[in-house]
């Protein structure tokens, strides 16, 4: 098998068996080209662990990231243990190999009270997509959402809202799960479902559209929601994801249960929900330096 026959062939696995979305199966395929463009005239086959070492440490030169180059040794770890299934090579030689350490970036939230400035800005109450767009910045926050699972929501997710407090959502590797939807999202969502028809095509089934009556595409809402953050006089760009971190943020500080959280958000480790508790920290040091008499500045 070719080289470029061996990608398309793994790149096909990860679509088809492994219901990757397109953008994961993507970034495979660039992370693989680089692996390519890399390995040059050496045979995957032939690859050895410190060709493997060598790459890492061409590619840090470049200025990779130390998360960026992990990201990458997972994608060639993966294809190398799928090639070593089929017994196109006899051992992986990305095992063993690890990325340098970059320093952790915690991820940006909004403080409560600049979470409520955004979400109840006063607009024109015959503006349309005003109305849309709160239901939308609401159910961001209420049920920390990522966007592609706002973006593909349906109208049927309005009936489960009103009637039961919740909604399915479809995630990561088609994982559905149910989230809770807050008593101020459920009323958004009702204004926005009394005025939708008069926006949507006919026949249309998405639950948020654009003008032209078909589903709203995820750069239309980062567009609406960053312009929605200037208006309202946020220092820091706000993005779609920043919602769901303040979302996080927000229920962790006030019921501190991690397990809850990580259901919620839909993630499949807690590893990837303890980051949360660094912004919970963070958050109680600023008032213990706020209000401790032995920690406020003279």
């Amino acid at each position: 098998m070719s080289t470029a026959a061996a990608v398309d062939a793994w790149l096909a696995v990860l679509a088809e068996q492994r219901r990757q979305s397109p953008h994961t199966v993507a970034n495979y395929r660039r992370d693989l080209q680089r692996l390519c463009e890399l390995a040059g005239d050496i045979e995957f086959g032939c690859l050895q662990t410190h060709h493997i070492r060598r790459f890492v440490a061409q590619l840090h030169a470049r200025g990779l990231s130390g998360r960026s180059l992990a990201r990458l040794l997972s994608s060639w770890r993966g294809f190398f243990a799928w090639l070593g299934n089929d017994d196109v090579v006899w051992a992986n030689p990305c095992e063993g190999v690890r990325a340098p350490k970059s320093p952790r970036h915690l991820p940006n939230a909004l403080a409560v009270d600049e979470t409520s400035r955004l979400l109840q800005a006063k607009e024109a109450e015959d503006d349309i997509f005003a109305v849309r767009d709160t239901a939308m910045f609401e159910l961001f926050y209420s049920s920390g959402l990522r966007l592609a699972e706002l973006a593909a929501l349906d109208c049927a997710a309005l009936d489960t809202a009103q009637h039961d407090g919740e909604i399915r959502v479809v995630g990561k590797r088609a994982k559905a799960r149910l989230v809770p939807v807050g008593r101020q999202a459920c009323a958004a969502l009702a204004a926005w479902a009394a005025v939708r028809d008069t926006l949507a095509a006919t026949g249309e089934p998405a639950l948020f559209v654009g003008r032209l009556g078909r589903r709203l595409s995820h750069r239309a809402i980062q567009l609406r929601l960053a312009e929605r953050a200037v208006r309202q006089g946020l220092p820091q760009h706000v993005h779609p994801h920043m919602l769901r971190h303040s979302f996080a943020s927000h229920v962790l500080q006030s019921s501190g249960d991690l397990r809850a959280v990580q259901e919620m958000l839909g993630h499949a480790s807690i590893a990837s929900t303890q980051v949360y508790t660094h912004l919970d920290f963070q958050h109680l040091a600023r008032v213990y330096d706020a209000a401790h008499p032995r920690a406020k500045a003279k």
